[in-house]
């Protein structure tokens, strides 16, 4: 009986159900686009191009692992832990070869060497997308690679690349082409060009699996002898990888137990089938971990957001209804039968938007996934994953949300007697909600002390979601409170609003007598404005921090920087040895663990340190600097108990352990890291042993340093300021994935601001007519529901900024140790006018279109 009236409800009132169903529509979509990145980072495949024909592959383990034994209650527990590396691990070659070729079954052992190769071309041969890496020539034959044209290296002068670089630099067997690896620049004599052939491993057939392809989309390969290449991998006796082929007469699912048994009692590990991807691209396994987390933060905010929205939105087309479920109340409707026909009222709009919006979500999915590919956020190995499973979490979202959205929307006209509802049909309700007030204060102490949480928080990863929850909470204690926010800014406005004449003076008479509906617009403004700020300044606050520490604790005059992937060693050798330089600082950069804890460190240049260097040093002293020593920020210095003298234990890049002896306890940890060590022995630990930078200090003029290092191709030498502003850019690319990341949030909460207001004009036609009906002209109304607008627009965007700025100050204290938010002006006056377009545009169309029908007509309609 509910459902047919339900239905009939829905279909006689499209137009006032259309709101509930746009605002329904895009949460489906978000949350659906949401749920795909979430799903990319858990199930995503990485496919392997370089060990296409090798069926198992072998590396070292990447990950470090903590075990923690307790006893309670005469009980143990053992819990174990891991956490990824950043940097490649490496195999002890010559023990796990002797195992490898003693297992049952193995055909053939393939040693792998990977490390950075940099083609110095010009730049239209450089493809970012396609990261060159150098290897033995042998390993060819796990892709494989064969040679088109020309022979393979011989000699340590001989260079074989891959057909895609050929064809992009215009290359030939005989031609001469400088690269960049770990060492000095070194220019070779191409002798070959490679390309992919189909690879199936030998065993395929009795598999009944099909050829896979070896090609090469997105990495570029060029290939060594086997001295030059073991040279420049710079990891001697070592290898990143080993390749294993079976004979002709094993399958790789016994291969695979075989080599397991070999290798039982060592850390190596065995991978087979998608396995092999994470091992050839690592930053794709990183990425996982960074894509479940991203889309678990994205999906819970536009989850709290679209819950916001929706029960607004629902709220105000409950409001709308009142007279109509007064009457129901009136011919001897119960409570019960309401609720059932609001909640299947609910259900049929949610099914429907639900439906309609996952499926727009997939592809803005999407493209979501592509654009976090472009910005650099996670690399394009990483496949995308698309299942049914986001749209219909989506859907049973959508519908459940819908469902208890109207049945809170609607509690109050279920509530109260059937003669009071008549009475409040016409009149709002002005005795205070006393349930919602509690409700609201609760929320609004929530949010004050996840303020206070932020501000102890000194890490990113910790403060960000802490950032985003803080206004979302804070923006449902708007929503609660709102009325009572209203009617007191109503107060407050009365002056400047009656001096505007009569359209101010029925505008704050609308805001003081219909507050309830004057809040379910401010919300939503309050809700962007807040939103917006806080997108836009969490990351200028941390990195405007960031650079000044950099720029106060830099004393050298120059900084050596490159084009290419860093700065050789022997670049900075041959400064020192310039007359005129006093030190000169290498600078290489990687991210260590303590315990399972990861934090960013550097490795510098100890001799001379001082002169280029300093970091504020609060505890202790960087004299006697040296290879088993480490500074520490004041952060880490916290967290970990340290002080000078202290020891620490620690993970370095590649999972190698080390110990320490804390030198020093520095305050500038924002824009150096939160532990320094000696450049050689991270250099030793990372793919990429080329330095980042170079401090100089020196009396000479930049022409002089110039020349000095001008055999090095792609060196430059700069002002600290301009090294400054390239630290400014790759901040400013992590702040594109931030905005990107909630830019749909944004546009979704810019939507709803639109369909509220839309929603609130459109249902006053009658209100519209009774004025000019009292002699009211049609100008005289646009202009009152301008001054509303403006009037709403005003406290909403108060109130969202007031939100973000105890947000950003509490941030800013938690990351940089004072309320000193970064605030563009620009920006800030850029949100707030995109606001009030948008509140102005909703409230003028609708305006307009209500006031098109003789006010007679509309006076002396049916309801």
């Amino acid at each position: 009986m509910m459902l047919r009236y339900a239905l009939q409800t829905v279909r006689e009132r499209k137009g006032g159900f259309l709101g509930a169903f746009l605002a329904l529509m895009c949460a489906a979509a978000l949350i659906t686009a949401c749920g795909t990145l979430l799903e990319t980072g858990l199930r995503g495949t990485v496919k392997t191009e370089r060990y296409a024909a090798a069926p198992v592959i072998v590396s070292a383990d990447q990950n470090v692992h903590q075990t923690t034994v307790t006893h309670k209650k005469g009980k143990t527990k053992v819990k174990h832990k891991a956490k990824p590396i950043t940097e490649r691990a490496w195999l002890p070659a010559d023990a796990i070869e002797g195992r490898l070729k003693k297992a049952p079954g193995v055909g053939e052992v393939v040693p792998e060497l990977t490390f950075p190769a940099h083609p110095l071309t010009p730049a239209a041969a450089i493809d970012p997308d396609r990261p060159a890496y150098g290897h033995a020539w042998r390993s060819a034959a796990l892709t494989p690679l064969r040679i088109v044209d020309g022979r393979a290296p011989r000699a340590a002068g001989d260079l074989v690349i891959d057909r895609d670089l050929a064809d992009r630099a215009e290359l030939a067997p005989g031609d001469r082409l400088t690269v960049q690896s770990t060492q000095s620049p070194r220019t070779y004599r191409v002798t070959g060009i490679a390309a992919p052939m189909s690879a199936a491993p030998i065993s395929a057939a009795s598999e009944g699996a099909a050829p896979e392809s070896g090609a090469l989309a997105h990495q570029t390969s060029l290939f060594f002898s086997a001295g030059e290449a073991e040279w420049l991998a710079a990891h001697p006796g070592k290898v990143s990888a080993f390749g294993v082929i079976p004979d002709r007469n094993t399958g790789v699912a016994d291969l695979k137990r075989a080599v397991s048994q070999a290798l039982d009692g060592t850390t190596a590990q065995v991978s087979t089938g998608d396995d092999r991807g994470p091992v050839e691209f690592l930053d794709a396994a990183g990425a996982r971990v960074k894509l479940v987390s991203m889309g678990g933060a994205m999906g819970g905010t536009s989850l709290l957001v679209a819950i916001l929205v929706v029960v607004g939105t629902f709220a105000l087309s409950v409001q709308q209804r009142h007279r109509e479920l007064a009457l129901l109340r009136a011919v001897a409707a119960t409570p019960r039968q309401i609720r059932k026909l609001l909640g299947r009222e609910a259900v049929l709009v949610g099914a429907a938007a639900g439906g309609i919006g996952s499926l727009a979500g997939i592809p803005l999915g999407g493209w979501l996934h592509g654009r976090f590919v472009e910005t650099g956020a996670i690399p394009g190995t990483l496949e995308r994953a698309v299942s049914v499973f986001p749209p219909l979490v989506a859907v049973i979202a959508t519908v459940l949300g819908a469902w208890a959205a109207a049945r809170i929307a609607g509690r109050r006209i279920v509530r109260i007697r059937p003669a009071e509802a008549l009475a409040e049909a016409r009149v709002e309700q002005t005795s205070p909600a006393w349930g919602r007030a509690v409700a609201g204060l609760v929320l609004l102490v929530g949010g004050v002390v996840l303020i206070a949480v932020l501000s102890v928080l000194h890490t990113e990863a910790a403060s960000t979601p802490v950032t985003f929850l803080a206004v979302v909470v804070l923006a449902c204690a708007i929503a609660l409170l709102g009325p009572f926010v209203v009617r007191a800014a109503a107060a407050l406005l009365r002056g400047p609003l009656r001096l505007t004449g009569p359209a101010g003076k029925l505008a704050h008479a609308n805001l003081r007598g219909n507050a309830a509906r004057m809040a379910a617009a401010v919300t939503p403004l309050a809700l962007l404005t807040g939103m917006t700020c806080t997108v836009l300044f969490v990351q200028p606050t941390l990195g405007d921090a960031a650079r000044a520490q950099a720029r106060d604790g830099i004393r050298a005059n120059w900084v050596l920087a490159a084009r290419g992937p860093g700065v050789p060693a022997q670049a900075a050798r041959e400064l020192r040895t310039t007359e005129g330089v006093e030190a000169v600082t290498e600078v290489v950069r990687t991210t260590v663990r303590v315990g399972l804890d990861k934090y960013p460190a550097q490795g510098v240049t100890p001799e001379g340190l001082t002169h280029t260097w300093d970091p504020d040093v609060v505890a202790g002293t960087l004299k006697g600097f040296g290879a088993g020593s480490v500074a520490v920020s004041e952060l880490a210095a916290d967290q970990l108990g340290l002080r000078p003298g202290s020891s620490l234990a620690l993970t370095l890049g590649d999972g190698t352990k080390a110990e320490l002896t804390v030198r020093a306890v520095y305050a500038r940890g924002l824009g150096f890291g939160d532990l320094t060590m000696a450049h050689d022995l991270v250099a030793r630990h990372v793919d990429n042993p080329l330095a980042a930078t170079a401090l100089v200090k020196s009396d000479r003029t930049q022409v002089q340093l110039a020349v000095a290092v001008q055999k090095f191709p792609g060196l430059q030498v700069i002002y600290p300021a301009a090294a400054d502003g390239l630290q400014a850019e790759r901040q400013q690319a992590n702040a594109e994935v931030n905005r990107l990341a909630m830019g749909l949030v944004l546009a979704f909460t810019a939507i709803a601001v639109v369909n509220t207001l839309a929603m609130s004009v459109s249902e006053r036609m009658r209100e519209f007519a009774m004025l000019r009906l009292a002699g009211a002209t049609r100008r005289q109304v646009l202009r009152m529901l301008r001054t509303e607008a403006l009037s709403v627009l005003f406290i909403g965007t108060a109130l969202g900024s007031g939100v973000a700025l105890a947000v950003l100050s509490a941030f800013s204290v938690g990351m940089t140790g004072s309320a000193a938010p970064t605030v563009t002006p620009l920006v800030y006056v850029s949100v707030v006018a995109v606001a009030g377009l948008l509140a102005l545009t909703a409230t003028a169309l609708p305006g307009r279109a209500a006031l098109r029908p003789l006010p007679v007509t509309v006076a002396t309609a049916k309801e």
